[in-house]
């Protein structure tokens, strides 16, 4: 999400020379193979026996909406139902996107979602988000109109954060609350990330591991918070509803500058203030 057009990491998998000026591409659903149309079944049979225990019920109760198990989805499809809960449609990219089309494509409320599917020997892990990831893992929430209305806020501060150079606190804020976010619901910690309900073995450590520390949601706090690309997490931060990622979003603007300028805090790390949750 960082990365600037000009020093995208070299080796990206998706066709960048067919996408348009914005990233996007056709999706192509009809060029999907049976076997990536089986991958895709065996990821969600997968993450779907996990669910009931430890996934938000809000995200339950998108992807029932979008009605997922079949095989990859139909964006057509898919934007159809989404327009209707809550105004948002996707585009399909051929991955990682530089920082002004990713945030351009929120503000106007088009999820983008990388076009192509991980090989069967990276069913544990992949490198770069594919579109296991970004349609199972993030879209279902997005019939969540709190957290609707959040992204799209979130996306058109991204021109504000790039002016002052404050991206990297931005960056952070959309790992923590959008990729590994934790919610509360009747006293038990369920996941809503996609980071984390896209991987089974991360979906066990955020809800219910010993290692992790899981601290209450503060926006000033998440804003200076490094983390780990490429391992679990070992710091989680839990929100009481999605009605209050929504309302940091007012103070988010004058938040960016501090954060910009205070010293990180190391993944795992611990600051004043830091609220653990039990």
């Amino acid at each position: 999400m960082e990365a600037k057009l000009w020093d995208l990491p070299d080796g990206l998998r998706g066709d960048y020379a067919a996408a348009r000026a914005d990233f996007t591409l056709p999706q192509r659903w009809a060029d999907y193979t049976d076997a990536e149309h089986g991958t895709w079944r065996a990821l969600y049979r997968r993450q779907a026996g996990l669910l009931p225990q430890h996934a938000a019920a809000a995200f339950r109760d998108g992807l029932r909406l979008l009605d997922f198990a079949g095989g990859i989805p139909d964006f057509a499809v898919t934007s159809a139902r989404l327009r209707a809960a809550t105004g948002w449609t996707l585009v399909a990219v051929p991955g990682l996107l530089p920082d002004g089309a990713f945030f351009g494509h929120l503000a106007e409320r088009r999820f983008p979602v990388t076009r192509w599917i991980r090989r069967p020997e990276e069913l544990d892990y992949v490198v770069e988000p594919d579109i296991f990831h970004d349609a199972f893992g993030h879209v279902p929430l997005l019939a969540q109109p709190d957290f609707a209305d959040m992204l799209e806020a979130y996306g058109r501060l991204g021109e504000q954060a790039a002016r002052i150079g404050a991206l990297k606190p931005l960056a952070r804020f959309y790992w923590h609350m959008v990729e590994f976010g934790l919610v509360r619901e009747a006293g038990q910690l369920r996941a809503y990330g996609a980071g984390i309900l896209s991987s089974s073995a991360e979906t066990v450590h955020a809800t219910h591991g010993a290692a992790p520390r899981r601290l209450r949601f503060d926006a000033r706090r998440v804003l200076r918070s490094d983390y780990l690309i490429d391992a679990l997490q070992p710091t989680y931060f839990v929100i009481d509803s999605y009605a209050a990622l929504f309302a940091a979003m007012r103070d988010l603007p004058s938040l960016l500058a501090g954060a910009r300028d205070a010293a990180p805090i190391a993944p795992g790390g611990s600051a004043p203030g830091d609220t653990p949750i039990a």
